[in-house]
């Protein structure tokens, strides 16, 4: 099975390592409700990036480990001056510079110096430094990668996966944390961190669901009957469809 290393085998082992322990403090860290190390790491990132984008530059010569420009602000705005513009590099000379500016800034200057009554931001920050990161991550995967076009495009969605806080996750297992949930209510939500279609098996092992015939009968099938899902029994699958959505989220907010 690909992982996300594998779009980047073209940077240096130790450029590719910093870039992605950044990626990953992200999440781990979102994962976990430590909002303001998620912000910081933002900016570690950022740092990585840069160094990607610079590199793949100046004839894709990248250096070995990521490095901090003196003037991040200045640095990321010479991208777009210094480099001749083409179709090719708009990404590298002008998007992905100001995807990062926007997460520097909510790394540098907030969370601090905030009026008691204001509502606090670090919640709010480390979600968008969160998203702003898949969406930084993803972009370098399409504009760095080897690999054939589906493999590149799996790899994306897996890193644009919806993050829900009732949701843990390590590798290949997911785990339902909040208590008191149907096996309806955990299958959506577990579904709503999934951009794709999931294996019956995969929905069993997370629940830890000990009957499949009690899983088919009584949550699969009603809710493919209720539109909530597509339960595709050929090839024992299911993908959430747009009403399953809704009713996902709106147990987030109750």
């Amino acid at each position: 099975m690909l992982v996300i290393a594998d779009a980047f085998q073209a940077l240096p082992a130790g450029l590719r390592e910093d870039l992605l322990t950044a990626f990953g403090e992200i999440t781990k860290n979102y994962r976990e409700h430590r909002w303001e190390p998620s912000e910081l790491n933002g900016g570690k990132l950022c740092e990585a990036a840069f160094t990607v984008v610079d590199g793949y530059l100046q004839n894709k010569s990248y250096p070995a480990r990521a490095h901090k420009p003196t003037n991040f602000l200045k640095s990321c705005l010479d991208l777009e001056k210094n480099y001749p513009s083409t179709p090719e590099n708009r990404s590298a000379r002008i998007l992905i510079p100001r995807m990062m500016v926007g997460l520097y800034d909510i790394r540098n200057n907030r969370g601090v110096g905030h009026a008691g009554a204001e509502v606090n931001p670090n919640h709010m920050d480390a979600t968008a430094v969160l998203y702003g990161s898949k969406w930084l991550l993803a972009e370098l995967v399409r504009l760095l990668h080897s690999l054939a076009p589906d493999e590149a495009a799996n790899l994306v969605e897996t890193i644009v996966e919806r993050e829900v806080p009732w949701i843990w996750s390590h590798e290949n297992m997911k785990r339902v944390l909040k208590p008191g949930l149907t096996w309806k209510q955990q299958t959506l939500v577990l579904m709503l961190t999934e951009t794709g279609e999931v294996l019956e098996t995969s929905l069993l092992q997370w629940l830890e669901h000990r009957s499949v015939t009690d899983y088919r009968k009584n949550v699969l099938r009603p809710m493919h009957k209720a539109r909530l899902i597509d339960y595709d029994t050929t090839k024992r699958t299911v993908r959430l469809l747009p009403p399953g959505v809704a009713s996902a989220e709106g147990l987030l907010t109750e």
